[in-house]
């Protein structure tokens, strides 16, 4: 038997392969090699029999949690665009009690002079006028709004939530390397991380009493819902650019955790200086925005006119001080390293402090001193952007070569106001679990971003943050969009420290009930229902008609009326059309849509339901689809589509949203069955047996016919079967009735009168059925005048449906004043 090893074996494995950097900060060994107290309590929980296989497989079960969850990362210009999966490491960064203290002493500091700055440069511009900031530093930034200046945010407070990056210098302290203070990204990716670190080292963060980081989510909802005036039930909401946003997974997420509609641009509207969100009831006033939008983007009116992403007129509502929000518009202005050199003396000026956090020492190029000396130390400086405009990487002075040095130079030179020198910061590295199952440590550089929301007791800090660590061939430059990855941070001892409570204590009643449903969410759900009707009755349709190739009359008829309905492209292999790329009416198209609008309700999906839609998107992925049978993979298909069936039956809240999620299932299948059935009473085969059991089997119903009508298929039993048998499912009076049922429902739940399809199912007598059957002329009439009534019906949804998008999601039939109660 191979004896156990023992934790000292285990740690010094752990070790063998890390390798220190004597010119930066170790965060795990001292300057003698040795792991530092701190680390060393987590090492050797890691290293504990029953934790051993747990950390081997720690990468691996990180990265099937990430996919899971959907948790991605859009890196632009990257093959997996919006669906590239985030990356984790599953070892934590462990920072000490006393070193959280004088971060949280230094980011408070610096959230107090920001915030005062901001009020300055938009209020009296004393520090302008006195020479301690230069004019072109603000009115050069593209993010100066001067259609905000003199205007105060409703609640005198500038930066509601505000970020820091930080990195370790190799004498130990931690240095700002930038501001976050426009619309700071990635508390939610922390929230996230850590969600997942509890999965995989639950014992670990028990035991070292790592603090809690959720309190600080709860503290920001109740900050952000107190901002409500004349006793209105208050309503805060999450402005996102849209799904196509490189964090959009997180602008949904935090939606999901702090129970905020997740809305764009065009769900909002403003009316008489004040904004309202557009519902299925009408239009809610909103009180607060937390805006993942870019300053400039927020208001087409008054700031980039060409943008659709805005409010229009959102200024004005802020100029009346009728919502607020987080953060105000313009505070983008202080997003430019050109900042860090002049923040100490403006300190001295607004608060009479001395920083209490070191910024890296930084030298504006717009001021002739500065250039010179920018350029006579060039080697040991960092060339940066001064504007977020500017595009480009920056330019390490001691990587260039005598020729682009003096090209450099000359840049600098041309245009000295746009360029920012830093010196170069030899960035700490901590450890990292290696991946493969491999075990053992290695070492990646290190920067970290602290989050500050601001209270009416001051800046509370949330106690950890986001770490983000450089890729495996980068050591001076750490960034998600080149492909970095993340930690979550631990401080430890909580033991002192209570979290902040998620609910506020002058709670003496039950909190309001928001029903809500933004017009956007609800029209997603109705084509979720649509696009998931539309899969499986389409792959049933396509897994029949290849069931029928060995009788090649019936195989011919149902490949034509794939063709004329889509599921396959004119001249192309059934066979092959399951995986056809350049199909856009096919299957594979519609899953695509159909995991696009789940992405937009995700905060109406349960975690199973959601897993469910990202395997369905797995299934259909090229690898899995080349190696299968087509019919294998049509089968795979109807058994997830089905399961997400089932999960909008039993598994969502049946409120006014579900009602037209399975309006939207209804619909489609009216649709489709009357299409189908339409073109086959036309068709010059509809009595033959054959043809009519292929049709049967694409409608999922030859199981039901053969139980039910003692018979060979005929077409009278048929279309009993399928038209006016009001029990079936698949029938079109089942759909007719379930549509009524539901629209009627709405009328008491979203308070709207409700539409109703204008075309009645054919109500058709038995002596009417026998009449359409057999090869006469005068039932190939009957056959042809009910396939135009059945084209009606079709027609007839199609309008149904274009009247409920203008009723309930564009608000194009109702008064646009009305406001929901």
């Amino acid at each position: 038997m191979k004896p156990t090893a023992r934790p000292a074996e285990v740690t010094a494995s752990y070790l063998a392969s890390y390798v220190p950097d004597g010119q930066r900060y170790d965060e795990l060994l001292d300057a003698r090699g040795s792991v530092r107290p701190h680390w060393q309590a987590l090492i050797d929980r890691l290293a504990a029999g029953h934790m051993r296989e747990r950390v081997r497989r720690g990468p691996d079960v990180t990265r099937r949690l990430i996919v899971e969850n959907g948790i991605t990362y859009n890196v632009y210009a990257d093959t997996q665009g919006a669906d590239r999966p985030w990356s984790l490491d599953p070892l934590p960064l462990l920072i000490t009690p006393a070193e959280w203290r004088e971060i949280e002493h230094g980011i408070d500091q610096r959230a107090r002079l920001l915030d005062a700055l901001l009020a300055d440069l938009y209020g009296p511009q004393q520090l302008l006028a006195e020479g301690l900031v230069p004019a072109e530093l603000p009115f050069g930034h593209p993010n100066f709004l001067w259609p905000c200046y003199g205007v105060a945010p409703a609640d005198r407070i500038f930066l509601h939530l505000y970020a820091a990056d930080l990195a370790r210098a190799p004498d130990g302290r931690w240095w700002v390397l930038a501001d976050r203070t426009q619309a700071p990204s990635g508390a939610g990716y922390a929230l996230e991380n850590r969600e997942i670190l509890e999965q995989l080292l639950p014992e670990p963060l028990r035991d070292l009493g790592v603090r809690g980081v959720r309190g600080f989510f709860g503290e920001l909802r109740a900050r952000m819902l107190s901002y409500v005036d004349g006793g209105e039930s208050p309503l805060a909401v999450i402005l996102t650019p849209g799904p196509y946003n490189e964090t959009y997974f997180e602008h949904a997420f935090l939606a999901r955790q702090l129970g905020w509609p997740l809305v764009e641009g065009s769900d909002l509207t403003v009316r008489d200086d004040t904004v309202y969100l557009k519902t299925l009831a009408g239009l809610k006033r909103v009180h607060a925005i937390v805006r993942r939008l870019d300053d400039d983007y927020c208001d087409p009116l008054e700031l980039r006119s060409g943008s659709a992403l805005g409010v229009p007129g959102l200024i004005g509502v802020v100029r009346a001080r009728r919502v607020a929000l987080a953060n105000a518009l313009g505070t983008g202005v202080l997003e430019s390293a050109a900042w860090l050199g002049f923040l100490p003396g403006v300190a001295e000026r607004l608060l009479g402090e001395t920083l209490s956090l070191p910024t890296v020492a930084t030298w504006w190029c717009g001021e002739r001193p500065a250039l010179e000396s920018v350029i006579e130390n060039l080697e040991r400086l960092v060339v940066k952007p001064a504007y977020p405009n500017q595009r480009f990487e920056p330019v390490f002075g001691n990587m260039l070569t005598s020729t682009a040095r003096a090209e450099m130079v000359e840049r600098l030179k041309a245009r000295p106001n746009v360029y920012v020198a830093q010196e170069h910061l030899a960035l700490s590295q901590t450890p990292v679990l290696r991946s493969g199952g491999t075990g053992g440590f290695a070492a990646k550089s290190v920067v970290i971003r602290v989050y500050a929301l601001a209270t009416p007791g001051g800046r509370l800090l949330m106690p950890g943050g986001l770490a983000r660590i450089a890729t495996g061939i980068e050591t001076d430059v750490v960034s998600a969009q080149r492909g970095g990855g993340s930690k979550d941070i631990w401080i430890l001892g909580a033991a002192s420290v209570p979290e902040p409570s998620a609910i506020p204590a002058r709670s003496t009643e039950l909190p309001v009930r928001h029903e809500e449903i933004p017009s956007r969410l609800v029209e997603n759900l109705y084509w979720f229902g649509r696009y998931t009707a539309r899969c499986e009755d389409r792959a049933r349709l396509l897994k029949g008609t290849l069931a029928a190739r060995i009788d090649p009359a019936v195989f011919g008829a149902a490949v034509k009326f794939c063709r004329e309905l889509g599921v396959v492209r004119e001249r192309a292999d059934p066979a092959r059309s399951l995986r056809d790329e350049a199909n856009p009416e096919g299957i594979l198209a519609d899953v695509r849509r159909l995991a696009r609008c789940a992405s937009q309700v995700r905060g109406r999906l349960s975690a199973s339901y959601w897993h469910a839609v990202a395997q369905l998107q797995r299934q259909l992925q090229p690898g899995p689809l080349a190696r299968e049978d087509p019919r294998e993979s049509l089968e795979r298909l109807l058994l997830s589509l089905g399961a997400l069936a089932g999960f909008a039956l039993d598994d969502m809240t049946q409120d006014a949203g579900w009602r037209l999620l399975r309006v939207g299932r209804r619909l489609e299948r009216l649709q489709f069955v009357a299409q189908l059935l339409a073109r086959h009473l036309a068709s010059a085969t509809a009595s033959r047996p054959g043809h009519i059991e292929w049709l049967l089997e694409a409608c999922d119903s030859l199981r039901v016919y053969r139980s039910r009508y003692a018979a060979a298929p005929r077409v009278g039993p048929l279309l009993d079967l399928l038209i006016r048998d009001a029990a079936h499912p698949r029938a079109l009076a089942f759909q007719r009735q379930a549509i009524a049922r539901d629209l009627g429902a709405l009328t008491a739940l979203a308070g709207v009168e409700a539409e109703q399809l204008t075309e009645d199912v054919p109500a058709l007598s038995d002596g009417e059925l026998l009449a359409l059957e057999g090869e006469s002329e005068s039932a190939m009439a009957a056959r042809a005048a009910l396939a135009a009534r059945l084209q009606d019906l079709g027609g007839a949804a199609a309008e149904l449906s274009d009247r409920l998008s203008m009723r309930h999601f564009s608000h194009t039939l109702l008064d646009s004043q009305v406001t929901a109660s």
